[in-house]
């Protein structure tokens, strides 16, 4: 036997993290994920990346998602998490999340899963939509996403965080809300 025991064996390696960033569309979402994936080394995954052709296209012409338009999108995305999670990595995407159905299947089987909710008043956002160069998101979708949001339940595993501010005052609050830096920055 051993007069010591190797601690680095028995020493379980860190559970990865992964956090869903969601909001409706303009709420800042992919400036916050992409902020905590440069400052903590995780993987980004930009949400919108997952879609179908089929999907941009109908929101291109200005029509809402329904639900069976949503769910392979969601499956999707809930694969590339279920990645990282089996390999131990960290990692942060955008998703609009916007209901809790939604919230819930992307969580399945995902024990590592948790949510930031990028919120910022309608207005801030119209005009943000409006002068977004190159998104396929119209303006005009905004009111059925703000219909459709459902925001975060108490028993869901997530903090919101209002959209005021520079965005890096954003990204710290979001980093301080989720507890991923202890002292905000002042």
């Amino acid at each position: 036997m051993p007069d010591r025991v190797d601690e680095t064996l028995s020493t379980p390696p860190p559970s990865p993290d992964v956090v869903i960033v969601m909001g409706v569309s303009g709420s800042g979402k992919s400036t916050v994920a992409k902020g905590i994936s440069a400052l903590l080394g995780w993987e980004f995954a930009e949400g919108d990346a997952f879609h179908s052709e089929a999907n941009v296209a109908k929101m291109r012409r200005g029509q809402a998602l329904t639900d069976e338009d949503r769910w392979p999108w969601l499956e999707s995305i809930g694969d590339w998490i279920s990645t990282k999670e089996q390999a131990g990595e960290s990692a942060v995407v955008t998703c609009s999340a916007l209901r809790r159905v939604y919230r819930d299947l992307l969580r399945r089987g995902r024990p590592h899963v948790r949510f930031l909710h990028v919120e910022a008043p309608s207005e801030v956002i119209q005009d943000r939509m409006e002068h977004r160069p190159g998104h396929y998101m119209p303006p005009s979708l905004l009111p059925s996403q703000l219909a459709t949001l459902e925001p975060l339940e108490p028993d869901e595993p997530g903090v919101s965080v209002t959209n005021e501010g520079t965005a890096a005052e954003v990204l710290d609050r979001s980093l301080h809300a989720l507890g991923l830096r202890k002292d905000p920055i002042a």
